[in-house]
């Protein structure tokens, strides 16, 4: 799937730019040309060469809180990803085979779950176990998990009809088998397809909260943190939040892009463009080939 994801050109403009943003992620904070936490008497400073983005009301760098910033709306953005994975997508799949009464509870969790407010039942879970990113983002993990139980469950209802799986049914192969060896494997596009566009509503949510100030203690540098102290200066900077707005908008861009790419590919009319292409690097590499031989055999002759 990676190899065809590769060969479209929205997938390599989607790989590309987030490999930029998990490279920010990793080496951000130590590319900070200035400490993110110390500001200078230089207060809401102009683009230049000494502050290519200018400085904040307090005269802290905005690039440098940018880099260092973004560690945090990365991991935030795959947490609430990875959570939703776990407590979505397992027991999505495991309702089909586990019987009524599983089946039955957990639709109506997930029922309650899309009923509640996220991210106003976040901010007051957040409230009750503390002012912190994994506190937050658990909450918010668990509230946009009915979307990978509804795709697991989708995708495992259709694979249970299937003659191959009521054959290893019928034999007397465990749950756990079929799941392995049959399930697993045809519900990993979908599910590849929702962690994408997870992820985007991940970082979303991450700005979403660091710009209310839930989830980070203040002055730690969050994008949403950034975009909320130029917000409030606009007189005085009026393109200051374009750059923040900028980056959060491209990334979950990205992420969407590449949910597309992958459903893309792995349907069938994704894997019927793969192999026209394929076919025709083929013909035309055969054309030079042939070409190349052609041109040697003339100038023996000649």
């Amino acid at each position: 799937m990676i190899r065809g994801i590769w060969q479209l050109p929205a997938g390599k403009i989607s790989i590309l730019f987030l490999s930029l943003i998990i490279f920010l992620a990793v080496f951000g904070p130590s590319l900070a040309p200035y400490d993110p936490l110390i500001g200078t008497d230089r207060l809401l400073a102009h683009p230049s060469t000494q502050h290519w983005l200018g400085t904040d009301y307090m005269g802290r760098d905005v690039l440098s809180r940018i880099l260092a910033g973004s560690t945090i709306s990365v991991l935030g953005s795959a947490q609430v990803a990875l959570i939703a994975l776990v407590v979505g997508a397992i027991p999505g799949v495991l309702s089909v085979y586990l019987g009524s009464v599983f089946e039955w509870l957990t639709l109506r969790l997930v029922d309650t779950l899309i009923a509640l407010p996220f991210l106003v039942f976040a901010v007051a879970v957040t409230a009750l176990l503390g002012n912190g990113i994994p506190q937050a983002m658990l909450v918010v993990g668990i509230m946009v998990s009915p979307a990978f139980y509804r795709v697991a469950r989708a995708a495992a209802l259709t694979i249970s009809r299937s003659q191959y799986v009521e054959a290893a049914i019928l034999s007397g192969a465990s749950v756990g088998w079929i799941v392995r060896k049959h399930v697993w494997s045809k519900v990993l596009p979908a599910i590849a397809i929702t962690l994408a566009n997870t992820m985007g509503t991940g970082f979303v949510v991450v700005s979403s909260l660091t710009f209310l100030g839930i989830g980070v203690q203040p002055p730690a540098p969050t994008w949403g943190g950034v975009l909320a102290s130029d917000l409030g200066y606009l007189n005085f900077r009026p393109y200051a939040p374009l750059f923040t707005t900028l980056l959060i908008v491209l990334t979950v861009l990205a992420f969407n892009l590449l949910a597309d790419v992958i459903r893309d590919v792995s349907g069938e009319s994704g894997r019927a463009l793969l192999l026209r292409r394929k076919r025709r690097k083929r013909e035309a590499a055969d054309a030079a080939n042939i070409t190349s031989i052609l041109s040697m055999r003339n100038g023996e002759t000649s």
